[in-house]
């Protein structure tokens, strides 16, 4: 195997490191590093749930005196400035390390190569892009909030056999099965935020938390669009504010319209974000420390979020069930999907079929 096939080869092991805490890392990516040494990997580690310890101390950790001469494979640079802990590129430096491969650097102005300059001034051989296009698939999130300043977004949709995601006035319809219900609480336990309209939450009541077992406690942060205010504050959601943050987006004030129940939703705990637009909305997100956001429903949610050209993967889940005449259309279907969307895999859950389109940047 010569070097760049072990480059390669070590840096997929952090990749797929990275991904254990992905959703659980606050407003840090989920940072994958890997200390080798003679083709043996001697230390690893993975960015802590809350955003620390950053991966690459930990990684130093384990390998202890076994990281001098070592070579260090991280997926994204190193950081180079002072917050709640020192710089991950000083511990590399002071650790002896002889080589860093790294997959992406950092678009944050605090770091954005200054990480590499310090790692090249201490004699430390440095290479970047390595496994880029993977690197940046696993911290898209991350990315999208530091250089477009919004969250990733995922639209998933539940589609039967006539292309309809629900039935009108009767609430909540089972779509899928078991097998895809668990699988999109795997995924809100990775997200940080979801999101569904007050038609949604209106008609369903749901509770959007994570009810996988030993996940319960990754359940995101909620957010409904309500221009008006109309959650009722005895709402699943509303109820639950205290527990797991509810936000809700609504249109800013017209007088004191809504004045009363913005005041029992806020006893309840929830927050109220006032916007204009779905953009500005995705901002004020961001400026929270969202970067990942799955959009759950309805149809004109996600109408709105389609033709603002703000959705970045489309997760579209086709059950075995028949709506008929009284069903809510899809916004999107296999057949018709966005321009700038490719398929990029597909899955079988049970007798339930997911594909999972990407938008091309």
């Amino acid at each position: 195997m010569d070097g760049a096939d072990q480059d390669r080869r070590f840096m997929a092991a952090a990749v797929r490191l990275s991904r254990w805490n992905t959703g659980h890392t606050a407003t840090n990516p989920s940072v994958g590093c890997l200390v080798v040494k003679d083709g043996a990997i001697v230390g690893s580690g993975v960015t802590a749930p809350g955003g620390r310890p950053h991966a690459e101390p930990q990684a130093l950790a384990m390998a202890g005196e076994e990281a001098r001469g070592a070579t260090v494979y991280v997926t994204l640079e190193p950081c180079s400035h002072h917050g709640k802990t020192p710089p991950c590129a000083d511990a590399l430096i002071a650790a002896g390390v002889a080589r860093v491969a790294i997959g992406v650097t950092d678009p944050d102005g605090r770091v954005c190569g200054r990480g590499v300059a310090m790692l090249e001034a201490a004699g430390i051989v440095v290479e970047t892009g390595i496994l880029e296009a993977e690197c940046r698939h696993a911290l898209a999130a991350y990315l999208m909030r530091q250089t477009k300043r919004r969250p990733y977004v995922t639209l998933k949709l539940a589609v039967s056999t006539d292309g309809m995601i629900g039935r009108i006035g009767a609430g909540q319809v089972a779509i899928t099965g078991p097998i895809s219900r668990a699988q999109v609480h795997a995924l809100r336990a990775e997200t940080d935020a979801i999101l569904v309209g007050i038609g949604t939450a209106r008609a369903d009541d749901p509770e959007l938390t994570c009810r996988l077992p030993g996940l319960e406690a990754h359940s995101p942060l909620r957010v409904v669009v309500d221009a008006r205010l109309e959650l009722p504050a005895t709402s699943k959601l509303a109820r639950s504010a205290a527990r797991v943050p509810v936000i809700v987006v609504a249109a800013p004030p017209d007088g004191d319209e809504g004045t009363g129940r913005r005041k029992l939703l806020e006893e309840q705990g929830v927050e109220i974000l006032e916007t204009p637009d779905v953009e500005s909305m995705l901002f004020g997100l961001a400026t929270r420390g969202i970067s990942s956001l799955m959009v759950e429903g309805g149809a004109r949610v996600a109408r709105a979020f389609l033709k603002a050209g703000l959705v970045d993967r489309i997760l579209l889940f086709r059950g075995a069930v028949e709506i008929g005449a009284d069903g809510v259309e899809s916004p999107v279907l296999a057949t018709d999907m966005p321009a700038g969307f490719n398929l990029i895999r597909s899955y079988a859950f049970g007798s339930d079929r997911c594909d999972d389109y990407e938008r091309a940047f």
